[in-house]
């Protein structure tokens, strides 16, 4: 009997994706470089090259993984709240903000070791391709369920543009986040709460273009 439940036990920890993200995130910070090979960091925790594989093709999917893995643990705790659904699209944006911040802020030492590994800014965004598709698609539902309210074909929104403001907008978020030194990062909420309440505010009144362009702008003025 102690045989069967030593072996049950052993197929219980069987490794998962969320496993071997946190074992990359950790020896990233720990060695405070990123591995070279697979086959390194497989042998480094004992682990077959197969074992990797079965959820990433490399350490490139891995990086990529990671934020949107940061996504889905969002809309997970999101959905959760039974407040949620009855919220406004802005008062949904605002919460979402809020909440993936939060999370950024538990893991920042990788966050921030991650997106300043490369000099060229640019090169350092590949990492976000994935997150870069999930916010966009989120964005756009909001646009979706927006425009189903409105019988009058002239007053609804492009999906595509107001997707694409809204990852302009995480863009800007996120180098406000990576540049504050306030105490529990008070000075984003305050950067959140007031760039989404201005985003709905001119919504309605102000062609979307005008507001991606501004957006645009925004995010270069803030990189340089």
């Amino acid at each position: 009997m102690a045989t069967v439940k030593k072996t049950k036990e052993k197929k219980e920890k069987k490794l998962t994706k969320d496993d071997l993200i946190s074992l990359y995130m950790d020896q990233v910070l720990e060695r405070e470089e990123f591995p070279g090979t697979v086959y390194r960091f497989c042998k480094d925790h004992d682990l077959k090259e197969e074992d990797f594989y079965q959820f990433f093709g490399s350490f490139s999917a891995l990086e990529k993984g990671i934020w949107e893995l940061f996504f889905e643990h969002t809309m997970n705790m999101l959905q959760k709240s039974k407040e949620y659904e009855a919220y406004s699209n802005r008062e949904k944006m605002l919460t979402f903000y809020f909440t993936f911040f939060e999370l950024l802020s538990v893991n920042r030492s990788y966050v921030l070791f991650a997106l300043k590994r490369h000099k060229a800014p640019l090169k350092n965004m590949e990492q976000l391709k994935g997150l870069r598709k999930q916010v966009k698609g989120f964005a756009r539902d909001l646009i979706r369920d927006a425009n189903e309210s409105k019988q009058v074909k002239l007053l609804k929104q492009s999906e595509m543009i107001f997707a694409e403001g809204a990852w302009i907008q995480m863009l800007f978020l996120l180098k406000f986040w990576m540049d504050d030194n306030s105490p529990r990062f008070e000075s984003t909420d305050v950067a959140i709460e007031k760039s989404v309440n201005t985003v709905f505010e001119i919504f309605d009144n102000t062609p979307l273009e005008r507001v991606l362009d501004f957006g645009k702008f925004l995010w270069k003025e803030k990189m340089a």
